[in-house]
């Protein structure tokens, strides 16, 4: 694993419950990877901010400026809780709150977000946000529901594209920096018609089929396993749906990681009713890696 020196963790915070469970766990991340942690509040103080004052000759900024400051103080405390030697810096950055943190993610390591907030951040896992971040974030991002088990592995969904290989990557190192064993997980199904005029074979050769599955797993994360020997593996080939695979694995999973696009089975993860799916009903917090930046782990 490659090392850009000064490349923080990033957490995005808002004072809700959900921002301080992803400052814990960016903390802890931030300290594995040995790495500054950023705490980032975007600030983008409401038009009744403007009449008020108008009203009161202070100011139109000033109110909801000094409660952001108080809410990137708050976090910036509870990191300390967690580490107390994290080097941490916490900042109110003006703008809407995805043009910010896909700013921040452009120098970021990793991209830490709760999974419902209040305010500024109220709408990022909502409909379309949380498609669109994972979708278009320069780092990988780290979705957190409430505090995440401590034990467990770290699956990976796998369907050997580009994307997907950089997502095995991204679950050694995590399963590496946690001391934990990675269940590589690929899914499958009965050849289907792609396209209008398509006929699908009469007749499977089940066997054969299975076989090119588990070879094409196989060879999936043979190179990083060997890369983190310390890291033990399980290849889970599942006949199934994908987003329906990944949720059952998530259940005892202490980190899920899936590519934010890919093929085959797991072609749609970030598209429609799939990744509301993963996004909402994932039972651990969720890695979605785009692309990595040499020097990102």
């Amino acid at each position: 694993m490659t090392n850009r020196s000064g490349a923080p963790v990033v957490v995005g915070v808002d004072g809700s419950v959900s921002a301080l469970d992803a400052v814990r766990v960016a903390t802890r991340e931030a300290v594995a990877r040995e790495r500054p942690l950023r705490v980032v509040h975007a600030l983008s103080w409401p038009l009744v901010g403007a009449a008020l004052g108008a009203l009161t000759g202070t100011p139109p900024e000033a109110g909801p400026r000094n409660h952001a400051h108080d809410i990137v103080d708050e976090a910036v405390a509870e990191a300390k809780k967690v580490a107390a030697e994290i080097d941490v810096v916490g900042e109110v950055v003006d703008g809407s709150p995805n043009p910010v943190l896909l700013q921040e993610s452009h120098d970021a390591a990793l991209l830490v977000l709760g999974s419902r907030g209040l305010d500024g951040f109220a709408e990022l896992l909502v409909g379309s946000s949380a498609v669109q971040m994972s979708a278009r974030a320069s780092c990988p991002v780290l979705v957190v529901r409430s505090e995440p088990r401590a034990d467990g592995p770290v699956v990976v969904g796998v369907d050997g594209s580009a994307l997907s290989t950089e997502a095995v990557e991204f679950a050694f190192e995590e399963a590496a920096l946690r001391g934990t064993d990675l269940v590589a997980v690929h899914s499958w199904l009965y050849p289907t018609p792609v396209g209008p005029g398509d006929i699908p074979p009469l007749a499977y050769d089940i066997d054969a089929l299975i076989a090119e599955e588990e070879r094409a797993l196989a060879e999936a994360v043979a190179a990083w396993a060997e890369r983190y020997p310390q890291v033990p593996v399980r290849q889970r080939l599942v006949r199934g749906a994908a987003a329906r695979v990944l949720i059952e694995e998530s259940a005892s999973a202490q980190l899920t990681v899936v590519g934010a696009h890919g093929r085959g089975a797991w072609g749609g993860l970030f598209l429609g009713s799939v990744s509301h799916a993963v996004l909402h009903h994932a039972r651990s917090p969720l890695a979605i890696v785009r692309h990595r930046k040499p020097g990102q782990g």
